[in-house]
């Protein structure tokens, strides 16, 4: 291993493989081009941990440096962990993919979602990408009332027969099969891990989460429709007139995750390595393989993309995570994405704080990881 430094980065720390020193030089021109205030990104190739850096300041006044305690809020590329959590309890036999919700959760059968399956739900195909009605904002941060709404609402769109994006709510669909098959919450199950990864913080690790300024402009929705304006752009479809610490204290699985790098390309490794963790087995090769297959693939009704879901992954057909299209991914506002390539046997994370309009395949990020494949074939 190298320390690594960078003169174009203020307070560059960490370590790469002399293979992969191309990723140090990327990470170097994303600060050198201004596009970063702090960032780290980490690589684990085949069980080996090949690159973890970072650098920049956690602060909008440049005073603290990112570190190896630094958190930053991941958004969406959080569901990633949900999926393989979700695929630990199918391993278990505690959850199918290929049973209803309704199995686990019979409230949620109602107003015609009794064959929903957990496949289904987990691929955005479910009809339910955000509340159509005016509710108040801060329920987003009320679990019992957010999963009470959600069984008694009615789809938006036929079940299975198209997937639309759903930003916050897959969050609660995920969570609360998992608090129905394991009596526990996401957060909860994710602490198990012993990584810097939180769903739901503490008062010290939310002294450690890096300032997040917002994008100079709105992402680019594409063409709206009611399904869009529903998932993002109501007034009440995501949290708001809540205060930051109450915010990042609660659990909203979708989109308040907070992580470093490190401990997400190391979370994911049970995709790509045979399904172990600490020196045991989390998944069976059945389980990945249920979690990874295709469960649709089309125009997103939510996102202007063609995209091709798994059960909570991205399939990597746009190329939005690397040039491998056989790896999947998932990416997260303002610019995070992780990236699981069971064919190299990598995972690899990418976390901010300088956050950017795209909704997925930030520039950033795709000049890490092409540096890392590079590397990787040469």
């Amino acid at each position: 291993m190298n320390g690594w430094a960078d003169s174009r980065v203020l307070h560059a720390s960490g370590f790469l493989t002399q293979k992969f020193d191309l990723v140090g030089e990327a990470f170097a021109e994303n600060f050198a081009d201004g596009l970063e205030l702090g960032a780290s990104f980490a690589a684990i190739v085949e069980g080996e941990l090949v690159v973890d850096i970072r650098g920049g300041f956690t602060d909008r006044a440049w005073e603290h440096a990112w570190s190896e305690e630094t958190l930053a809020g991941i958004y969406s590329s959080g569901k990633a962990i949900l999926a393989l959590l979700i695929a630990h309890e199918a391993a278990n036999g505690r959850l199918d993919y290929d049973s209803p919700v309704a199995e686990y959760w019979p409230e949620f059968a109602a107003k015609g979602k009794g064959q929903i399956t957990v496949a289904q739900a987990l691929s955005h195909q479910a009809g339910l990408c955000g509340f159509p009605d005016e509710m108040p904002p801060q329920d987003w941060l009320d679990w019992g009332a957010i999963t009470d709404r959600l069984a008694a609402m009615t789809p938006l769109w036929a079940p299975g027969t198209a997937n639309g994006y759903h930003p916050q709510i897959f969050g609660f669909l995920a969570g609360e099969l998992l608090r129905r098959a394991t009596g526990r919450s996401a957060g909860d199950l994710i602490r198990d891990f012993g990584l810097q990864i939180f769903c739901g913080m503490s008062s010290s690790e939310i002294a450690r989460a890096a300032f997040m300024p917002k994008p100079p402009k709105a992402p680019d929705l594409g063409e709206l429709n009611e399904f869009t304006k529903v998932a993002f752009l109501k007034p009440w479809s995501a949290a708001a007139r809540v205060d930051r610490e109450a915010w990042m204290a609660a659990e909203i699985p979708a989109s308040n995750i907070h992580a470093n790098a490190r401990s997400l390309a190391s979370i994911l490794q049970p995709f790509v390595n045979g399904g172990r963790w600490d020196g045991g087995s989390y998944l069976t090769q059945e389980a990945i393989d249920s979690a990874l297959k295709e469960r649709c693939r089309g125009d997103d009704l939510v996102l202007p993309f063609e995209l091709s879901w798994s059960a909570g992954l991205m399939r990597n057909i746009n190329g939005h995570f690397g040039p491998n299209k056989k790896a999947y991914g998932h990416a997260g506002f303002g610019g995070s994405c992780v990236v699981i390539d069971p064919e190299r046997k990598l995972t690899a994370a990418y976390v901010m704080n300088k956050m950017s309009p795209f909704l997925v395949g930030d520039p950033r990020a795709l000049r890490l990881i092409d540096a890392l494949y590079e590397r990787l074939d040469s």
